[in-house]
């Protein structure tokens, strides 16, 4: 179900946004480039299966109450609330936290690893949002409903029973497939514009009536080739890739993750004008990422990432694995085999955002800021948040992660 989900989310997607489809079309080549030009080597990080299918979504949503059913959809596809991401410490900031929904298991990534960057807003954060702008958007996404129950009992039996009918899978594909669709109901072009003006996210989010990809995301194994491949066939990127820089070969190792984009595109909405008429307009919104994956960082590793940056690291596995800063584990032959980043960086992910807003919008910094951390997500999901690196020190030592996932 899980590699079905994906495979109709990219087809949507791709019809909404057909840029998506050069994407991937893209990918494929450079992903077949690399493979003829490095042999095996090129699948120590995953088989080239694995990395044709893969996929990173990202979505947004507005409440807890909607955090928590899109909770029960993943949860059914076997995807888990992993990390937590606070984007409004970014530069400029946003207003949501986030957590990313993926497998766990090693064997479940393999088989496929798509992952769901689900970000929600923080409405009561006074740096954003006054009381008249707060009460505004509780009264605004209390009254939607983005998920139909349908959708959520058929979730809740896949949780709870592990298997549906063909029939009923079925159903629950199409009903989860719809769900994140663009639609086209006219959006309030006053109440979208005042969002607007605090944050281009704050309106995709609480500016409409519904929720739907934010973006899609392919994996290439040379994203620097990419890159130029896209601007060759015409594509606007944003100006860099972000992450880790470019390692040349035996220059070092890539580690953790890098991410760019093309620009997000002018989309045809309708817009409900405050006389009462619709009229057809265009918004920047979505946008086509592509990703590249490299070794997980231990917290050592990390600490060292994000104090001094990548140019402190040694250049070799080896020398990585006996500084203990990346995960590794050993094959039959005693070999170092990496343990792949499943993961997100929050000033990566931010930095997407970033490149591709409207605008910076407007945040006042003396104002109060409203309390969450990990333990917030976890309660307003109502299912254990797992940590990242217990899932990479389980697997490192050969373990099989049984942490409970409710």
């Amino acid at each position: 179900m899980r590699a079905d989900l994906a495979a109709n989310l990219s087809e949507l997607y791709g019809s909404e946004v057909p840029a998506y489809t050069t994407l991937v079309e893209a990918c494929e080549h450079v992903n077949a480039d690399v493979l003829a030009r490095r042999g095996g080597d090129a699948e120590r990080l995953g088989s080239i299966r694995r990395v044709t299918a893969e996929r990173h979504g990202a979505i947004r949503v507005g409440t807890e109450t909607e955090l928590a059913q899109v909770a029960r959809i993943f949860g059914a596809c076997g995807m888990y609330p992993v990390g937590f991401y606070d984007l409004r410490e970014a530069t400029p900031p946003i207003p949501v936290v986030s957590t990313a929904f993926r497998p766990l298991a090693r064997a479940e990534l393999a088989e496929n690893p798509f992952r769901v960057f689900t970000s929600v807003l923080v409405v009561d954060d006074r740096r954003f949002f006054d009381e008249r702008t707060e009460a505004r958007l509780r009264e605004f996404l209390d009254a939607r409903t983005l998920f139909p129950a349908e959708l959520l009992e058929l979730a809740d039996q896949m949780e709870s029973e592990g298997d549906l009918t063909f029939e009923r899978a079925d159903r629950f594909l199409e009903l989860a497939t719809a769900s994140f669709a663009l639609s086209d109901e006219p959006v309030d072009r006053a109440w979208y514009e005042h969002l607007e003006s605090i944050s281009s996210v704050a309106a995709d989010i609480g500016g409409v009536g519904s929720t739907h990809i934010n973006h899609l995301t392919p994996r290439v194994l040379d994203i620097d080739a990419l890159y130029a491949r896209m601007g060759d066939l015409g594509i606007e990127m944003i100006d860099r890739i972000q992450g880790p820089p470019q390692v040349e070969p035996g220059e070092g190792v890539d580690v953790l993750l890098r991410q760019t984009s093309f620009r997000a595109l002018a989309e045809p909405r309708r817009f409900r004008e405050p006389d009462g008429s619709v009229v057809d307009a265009h918004l920047r919104v979505r946008f086509g990422e592509v990703e590249g994956r490299g070794v997980a960082l231990t917290p050592a590793g990390r600490d060292l990432y994000d104090g001094r940056g990548f140019r402190a690291f040694p250049r070799t596995e080896e020398e990585l694995h006996a500084q203990g800063l990346a995960y590794y584990r050993r094959d039959d032959q005693g070999r170092l085999q990496p343990i792949v980043y499943e993961d997100f960086l929050p000033k990566s992910a931010a930095g997407i955002f970033a490149s591709n807003l409207t605008s910076d919008g407007t945040a006042d910094a003396r104002q109060r800021a409203s309390s969450r951390d990990a333990a917030w997500m976890q309660d307003a999901l109502d299912r254990t948040l797992h940590d990242p690196y217990a899932l990479y020190e389980a697997e490192r030592a050969g373990e099989v992660y049984r942490f409970p996932t409710r």
